[in-house]
């Protein structure tokens, strides 16, 4: 594929998926409210619309033909209003809709997987064109093969079917419908809107084609009529209708006592199921797509001209990779700003000359700490994305498991770095369908008798500090049983120490293990023992952590926090032997220097701390790595209060060199088996003076030297 067709494949998969999000919301929001609104009857037929022209503009014959489906029941919806259908028909329509999403996500992943669309689509069709024929009363029994033979009849002999009485007339199409399409007359009357919408004069004929289906049997057997006061407007309209989908064939005709058309022959119109019009109505990146309107009434049978101002785009997308491309060298120019400015041949500089150099810096410092922020917020995307989806699993679970719950959402316009937005999707997902599937009581009478809302209660909520997000996701279910926990990881084999010494937040922290599962029995959604792990293997590769809350009888309390972003950090140097550390501001909480007579020692002999009334381990640095130094007395050195998620401990170091902005660098491949990330060690970044600085991960870090020792 060249680069130009990937770059077109990339902005339909993105606006199409985009699209399909937004159809998404407005499902779920419109199904809480028990009603489509008559704007999102318009903006679901814009968006099949939409899909369907790019779809056939990509060749992907399965989505463009689905889509042309349901824009059809959607331009007769559109056309009737919503309130024509009654409320079952209305619950088929949500149902069906789901559906339909659900079908055409499916067809995404296979272009996005490059798997081959799925070929046969016949049964999915005509589920959407019965769902049509039924609120529209059109049912085609028996006779349908007969009336397409007709209609090829017809055809044949087009020119002993009289044209309609018309005085003001210059001339006539006379249009003739696809064999065995269907609603005929809906068919007929769609060819109609199109030309209103291009704006040309003209009637129609049989005139209440639209409201009258008894007309689709004429149509059949002797097509319908277009009516013009001058050859231009017929011209205008045949290009048209070449375009249109379902029309065999087209007549040119000249009124009675008017000069001969130019064309008096029968033209067949291209054999094609897609409607090459549409692919003019691709998304806003490949061309515009022209307004719809809502037909006028059938009374009023010459068309408006109508006219849109264009509308002025203020959004582009652009691809992340260069987005990681421009964060990349935002953070080469933070390296190479800190080389310059530390570079010792400054301190030859004469006083004056020097004071001014560094005040140039300092502007210079300013300007790329502004570049970085704009680039990094290039990258933010709000997390109401990630949270609406929450929407449709909930909804698709209350069916399934039927159960009354209620997604209350607080916070979606928290922003986070993409790349960490996508990681976080599946755990969310994993958390929340826990949460449903065993987290919620069972029926509305459990949840009475426990003094609770007959309605269960999901929360979702993000919120940021000045380095972290935070989300939660919490239920007012059943709540979790340590006990219990503690007993089905003894029968699991899974603890690895007396039961006894395992407190709360340990025993709750039990569910994260692999092949952990409270569940007895396997659900659709749970009960094989993955998940919670996943979610804390997930979280933990962006530099997140997981959080349990939990009350028994009252509910449980997921609490995920993650970084804003992992592209750059600011960070403090240490010095340890002849190696220098970076440690990252958001982890430190205090540095201070003791007495030996302070330290005291615990039951196994590990070193301890007293910093506001609580105890807390150290780790000497330069024990735990192995590191030669002169500093080995705490008095000499400096310890450093550090926290992680629910974890703190002091680092002994031997001085600290100062705060400075670091660029996070991954480890090099070759490292990968020697697993340094177990080890504390999250990644690297280049100094001013061109050395490599370890970055410390302050959370494994306690694992490995305190946890596993």
């Amino acid at each position: 594929m060249d680069n130009g067709m990937e770059s077109m494949l990339d902005t339909y998969l993105y606006e199409t998926n985009s699209l399909l999000d937004q159809l998404d919301e407005m499902l779920v929001a419109d199904e809480k409210n028990g009603d489509f609104s008559s704007d999102d009857v318009n903006e679901i037929f814009r968006i099949m619309h939409t899909i369907k022209g790019s779809s056939a503009m990509m060749e992907f014959g399965s989505l463009a033909t689905i889509t042309h489906h349901i824009e059809d029941l959607f331009f007769y919806i559109r056309d009737k209003g919503i309130d024509s259908l009654n409320p079952e028909h209305k619950k088929e329509l949500f149902n069906l809709m789901f559906r339909s999403e659900d079908y055409l996500r499916g067809e995404i992943a296979k272009v996005e997987e490059g798997s081959p669309l799925t070929e046969n689509i016949d049964g999915f069709a005509k589920e959407i064109n019965d769902f049509l024929k039924k609120i529209s009363g059109t049912f085609v029994d028996g006779t349908e093969a007969s009336s397409s033979e007709a209609g090829q009849s017809a055809v044949d002999d087009a020119t002993d079917c009289p044209l309609p009485e018309d005085p003001e007339a210059e001339c006539f199409l006379h249009v003739y419908l696809d064999e065995g399409v269907g609603m005929e007359n809906l068919r007929a009357y769609m060819v109609v809107n199109a030309l209103r919408e291009c704006g040309i004069e003209f009637r129609y004929y049989p005139e209440d084609m639209e409201s009258n289906s008894a007309t689709s049997q004429k149509i059949i057997e002797n097509g319908f009529f277009l009516a013009f006061t001058s050859q231009e407007d017929a011209s205008q309209a045949e290009g048209v209708i070449r375009s249109q989908n379902h029309i065999s064939s087209y007549e040119l005709k000249s009124a009675p006592g008017k000069a001969e058309a130019s064309s008096a022959s029968v033209v067949s119109a291209p054999a094609s199921n897609l409607d090459t019009a549409a692919v003019k109505a691709a998304t806003p990146q490949m061309s515009a797509s022209a307004p719809d309107t809502a037909p006028a009434s059938p009374a009023a049978k010459s068309a408006v001209p109508q006219t849109h101002a264009p509308v002025k785009q203020s959004l582009i997308s652009v691809n992340l990779m260069k987005l990681d491309s421009l964060m990349a060298i935002v953070g080469e120019i933070v390296i190479t700003e800190s080389m310059v400015t530390a570079s010792p041949e400054l301190q030859h500089l004469p006083r004056d000359s020097y004071d001014n150099f560094m005040k140039s810096g300092r502007q210079l410092r300013k300007l790329t700490d502004d570049l970085q922020d704009i680039a990094m917020s290039l990258r933010m995307v709000p997390i109401s994305g990630v949270f609406q989806k929450m929407n449709r699993i909930v909804r698709d679970m209350k069916q399934s498991l039927n159960k009354d719950v209620r997604l209350t959402i607080v916070g979606e316009d928290t922003e986070v770095d993409k790349t960490i937005v996508d990681s976080i999707q599946d755990p969310i997902m994993h958390i929340v369908r826990n949460s449903m599937d065993h987290g919620i009581e069972e029926t509305a009478e459990e949840r009475i008798a426990a003094g609770k809302d007959p309605q269960g209660e999901l929360i979702l909520s993000a919120s940021h500090t000045s380095s972290e997000v935070i989300i939660s996701i919490a239920d007012d279910g059943y709540g979790m049983d340590p006990d219990k926990l503690l007993a089905k990881a003894r029968d699991k084999g899974l603890l690895t120490k007396p039961e006894s010494e395992y407190s709360q937040k340990e025993a709750l922290g039990l569910i994260m293990l692999p092949g952990f599962s409270t569940n007895e029995a396997v659900t659709e959604y749970s009960g094989r023992g993955v998940g919670m792990d996943v979610v804390r293997k997930n979280v933990e590769s962006v530099g997140g952590t997981v959080t349990i809350s939990s009350e028994l009888g009252v509910g449980t309390t997921m609490t995920l926090k993650i970084p804003l972003t992992l592209a750059i950090v600011d960070g403090m140097k240490v010095v340890v032997g002849n190696s220098i550390f970076t440690i990252p501001i958001s982890n430190i909480r205090q540095s201070f220097k003791v007495a030996p007579e302070e330290i005291i020692l615990d039951e196994y002999g590990n070193e301890m701390v007293e910093r506001m009334e609580s105890f807390y381990p150290i780790v000497r640095l330069h024990d735990f790595y192995n590191l030669e130094t002169e500093i080995t007395s705490v008095e000499d050195g400096i310890l450093l209060w550090v926290e992680a998620s629910d974890r703190s401990y002091c680092l002994f170091v031997d001085e600290l060199i100062g705060e400075q902005q670091v660029v996070v660098k991954p480890l090099p491949v070759f490292l990968s088996s020697f697993d340094l990330k177990n080890y504390g060690i999250t990644g690297c970044t280049i100094l001013g003076d061109g050395n490599i600085s370890i970055i410390l991960d302050i959370l494994s870090l306690h694992t490995a030297a305190i946890e596993n020792k």
